[in-house]
């Protein structure tokens, strides 16, 4: 595509926002980005960058042009844009030195700036009228590529299975782009699945850019596959690791970054937590027309970028070392690796709780969700979908699903919403046509055949004897959660009956420097895991912000040497 024939129409149809995506510099600006960079000169055809390796950094075009090509791991080269002199070569990734997710080579003699991911950071900082026009770009033409569903892998299965709606969630919870082929309509999908003779079990297949196909790969092998997890640094030591990526967490890191610390943060999945797949967040401050839990959790990862933090998902951490044998503590990951750091803040949040039904193990991800984000509401329009709970993450999913299904049946244990839920959701629920409200009722039970898709959703009153049944392909549980400490076990780090993170002066003993420090020195927490903590967004990223302060305190006095 490029920037002559058909010139700005062509461009305007495939980036709505084109002139902040693909700006133009001018020769002052220029000027001030050089020395943040060193020249580099490239031969016609040479590549500047290539899709699933790492990116260099930001070119700046000085002058020649760069072709940006969308290439796919099944060999199909699609052409996106033509960038000329003034122009500058880069995406979100490029701040934190993940993978290329397109393809680009020079068209004749290029002369560019390279401005590598530490100095372009550096740059966003020191100049901020020029960063924030960088960060727009770079922000929206990751926006591009998802929505066009160039770069990154492409599945290959039923858009409705199990397999590929698992894949394409985590996918796009990290805000990844990818491409979904049906074998039953895309020759190449048909191709790529006579070629591999896959059963149903190896489904979906998964074509990674440089060519390799996995069966059905689980999200860390797929995240290994594609470059999102980088190799741990050796020997590093972290001022800060963060333990989770919910509000909690990414307000830890961005306010932690910012202000010079190192940092890390791990999570099992994606970023966001629970609040990043509420539908629609109305409540939080400084949003009158309401965020979805997603868009806004995607800012604050792009911030935590900016400001140099090491963002590592999906990682899981299985245990953390208090001893600190080498003056750091140490948390080992899933995959082995040792992450080590001064301070540790727990923002590990909770997980689902799944309630005692007959046969809920067995349908979970064939009807049965803990989320509702436009995945799973592709799979219920115009059906009847159940949805049980009476919180404002129950209220907030039964708003959105209402506007895809023809019904939904909300199942509350208790007698009323008016002690759980928000009072603006309570009113919108009783606007909506399609939600009809059964209180006092559990689930009892799930009915299908062992290998299909969910059928049926029996239930019973709790007023009244004998079964009720609905017909229903779809059940979403919104019954609360534990708290996820479980990788805490042995460190000496004090929970509360129900598994909460006990801080502040709940401890006992001596009074901590903070409010969120455990009963372990430099270890704090903040967010849904902490007991006492309030459980809403804005307290999380509060706590966030809070314990910031806690923390340089903390690193400051371990500093000292003792007198």
């Amino acid at each position: 595509m490029g920037q002559e024939a058909n010139g700005s129409v062509s461009l305007a149809n495939a980036f709505p926002r084109f002139e902040e995506t693909f700006p133009t510099l001018t020769a002052q600006e220029i000027a001030r980005i050089r020395r943040f960079g060193e020249e580099r000169i490239y031969e016609s055809g040479d590549a500047l960058f290539l899709t699933g390796k790492p990116g260099p950094g930001m070119f700046v075009v000085l002058s020649g042009h760069v072709a940006i090509t969308h290439r796919d791991g099944l060999g199909r080269v699609t052409p996106i844009i033509d960038q000329g002199p003034g122009q500058f070569l880069a995406e979100i990734g490029q701040l934190s030195e993940r993978a290329a997710l397109v393809d680009g080579h020079a068209e004749g003699e290029v002369r560019t700036l390279l401005i590598p991911p530490e100095r372009l950071r550096a740059l966003m900082v020191a100049e901020a009228d020029l960063g924030e026009r960088i960060m727009r770009a770079l922000i929206l033409r990751r926006v591009s590529l998802i929505r066009g569903g160039a770069g990154g892998p492409v599945l290959i299965g039923p858009a409705n299975s199990a397999g590929v709606v698992r894949l394409q969630g985590f996918l796009a919870r990290n805000g990844y782009p990818h491409h979904l082929l049906c074998p039953h309509v895309d020759p190449d999908a048909a191709e790529v699945i006579a070629r591999y003779s896959p059963s149903p079990a190896d489904l979906p297949l998964v074509v990674t850019p440089d060519g390799a196909v996995l069966r059905n790969p689980g999200e860390a092998e797929l995240a290994r596959a594609i470059g999102m997890v980088r190799a741990v640094p050796k020997d590093k030591i972290y001022d800060v690791v963060v333990v989770g990526s919910g509000p909690a967490g990414m307000s830890t890191a961005v306010y932690a970054a910012s202000e010079g610390l190192a940092v890390a943060v791990c999570d099992t999945r994606a970023f966001g937590g629970q609040a990043g797949a509420s539908a629609r967040i109305e409540n939080y401050l400084g949003f009158p027309t309401g965020i979805s839990g997603h868009a806004l959790m995607a800012r604050a990862f792009n911030q935590a970028q900016k400001f140099g933090a090491d963002i590592m998902i999906p990682v899981e951490v299985k245990s953390l070392d208090c001893s600190r044998a080498d003056g750091a503590f140490a948390l080992t990951l899933d995959n082995g690796d040792v992450v080590r750091a001064r301070a540790v803040v727990i923002a590990s949040g909770a997980r689902y709780r799944r309630p005692d039904i007959a046969r809920l193990a067995e349908f979970e991800g064939r009807g049965v969700w803990y989320w509702a984000s436009p995945i799973e509401a592709r799979l219920c329009t115009e059906q009847q979908v159940v949805l049980v709970g009476g919180g404002n993450s129950a209220g907030q999913a039964a708003v959105f699903l209402s506007g895809h299904a023809r019904k939904v049946q909300m199942v509350i244990r208790g007698g009323g919403l008016g002690a759980s839920m928000s009072r603006y959701l309570i009113e919108r629920i009783e606007a909506s046509a399609n939600i009809e409200l059964i209180f006092n009722a559990e689930v009892t039970g799930l009915e299908g055949t062992p290998e299909g898709a969910l059928e049926g959703v029996r239930w019973q009153s709790r007023l009244a004897p004998g079964e009720n049944r609905f017909a229903a392909g779809n059940l979403f549980l919104f019954v609360g959660a534990d708290p996820a400490t479980g990788w805490l076990g042995g460190c000496g780090v004090t929970v509360d009956r129900a598994g909460f993170v006990v801080t502040g002066a709940q401890n006992g003993g001596a009074i901590p420097a903070s409010v969120l420090e455990t009963s372990v020195p430099g270890v704090f927490a903040v967010g849904d895991v902490r007991s006492g903590s309030v459980k809403r967004v804005g307290g999380a990223i509060g706590e966030g912000a809070q314990v910031v302060a806690a923390l340089h305190g903390y690193l400051n006095d371990s500093a000292r040497p003792a007198l």
